[in-house]
């Protein structure tokens, strides 16, 4: 399984950067990845939803349906997938208070299994989820720091 890790310093509170992360159906208002997200069941910290992103490289959409458990004490969430073009797809998600601001890091594991997936089309795959998690965490900090 392949993993990448995002990390980006927002000049916003924790409590801000967290809520705004937490409201993850509003994700396709300022992501240009993530088409559409619908919330499926939502039960206290642990929230069932649907996931349409787009790979424009590939001109192809990704469906996936994950489980998310949010940690609000931690400033924390878990995920995985339960279904979805994915092979395996899960990581988390931490929020750390630092120096009035907040540092927000996004780890990925996932795994694509295509039969003859070459190692270019691996590499091609690997920057675009690495270019999608930089992307999703700073489009949180763009939201964050708006006025």
């Amino acid at each position: 399984m392949a993993t990448v890790e995002s990390t980006i310093v927002i000049a916003a509170p924790l409590q801000r950067v967290y809520t705004i992360a937490r409201d993850i159906e509003r994700f396709p208002q300022f992501m240009d990845d993530v088409q559409s997200v619908e919330i499926f069941e939502r039960d206290g910290e642990r929230v069932v939803s649907h996931w349409v992103g787009l790979i424009e490289e590939f001109n192809r959409t990704l469906k996936w349906t994950e489980v998310d458990y949010w940690n609000d004490e931690e400033y924390s969430c878990r995920f995985e997938m339960t279904e979805g073009d994915f092979t395996a797809y899960g990581g988390t998600w931490t929020f750390e208070e630092d120096e009035g601001g907040t540092v927000a890091k996004l780890t990925v594991d996932y795994e694509y299994a295509v039969p003859l997936i070459g190692p270019l089309i691996k590499k091609l795959l690997h920057r675009k989820v690495q270019q999608n998690c930089d992307n999703m965490l700073a489009a949180i900090k763009g939201e964050a720091e708006k006025g």
